[in-house]
């Protein structure tokens, strides 16, 4: 059975409005003053590159955890690039998982990378019908001991597939 979500968003005049979720959660978007806005919030395209990060971010990390891997930082990094023409679609979006641990499989996070990516992120899944989306890693292994603050990277940038 399909399932629903829901959102509001009401216009706070000049170019900015307020989106509220079905979950009752504020975001303020609002363009730049060169097309009347006064950038008092986040931009609507910006706003769907982060609900990528956090979709894809939460499968890695949930992943992740099932396979006990220490991890002690995750990021999530976006670039995308769009078309100059209206609708100034996205044509190519790179998602890069910055992963930091202690004793890190590096066949585990590929492994986290693809299933989000390849099976449960909805997000990704639904902006590759319109963009190519390429789904990059990288492992940072962290010393045992913490006061060293040493690091020794184990892959970088290397791409999920």
């Amino acid at each position: 059975m399909a399932s629903r979500m829901n959102s509001r968003v009401k216009w706070l005049g000049e170019m900015a409005f307020e989106g509220q979720t079905g979950s009752r959660h504020a975001v303020e978007m609002d363009a730049d003053a060169d097309v009347g806005g006064q950038n008092r919030g986040a931009r609507p395209m910006e706003l769907l590159l982060a609900g990528l990060g956090g979709c894809t971010g939460m499968d890695v990390i949930s992943i992740l955890k099932k396979m006990r891997q220490d991890v002690t930082s995750y990021e999530v990094a976006i670039e995308a690039e769009r078309t100059s023409v209206h609708p100034k679609v996205f044509t190519t979006i790179v998602v890069e998982h910055i992963v930091r641990g202690r004793h890190l499989s590096e066949d585990a996070v590929r492994k986290a990378v693809r299933l989000s990516a390849t099976k449960y992120c909805p997000a990704s899944a639904m902006l590759g019908k319109a963009a190519t989306v390429e789904h990059r890693y990288s492992v940072t292994e962290e010393d045992d001991d913490p006061t060293s603050g040493e690091a020794i990277s184990q892959a970088q940038a290397l791409s999920a597939d």
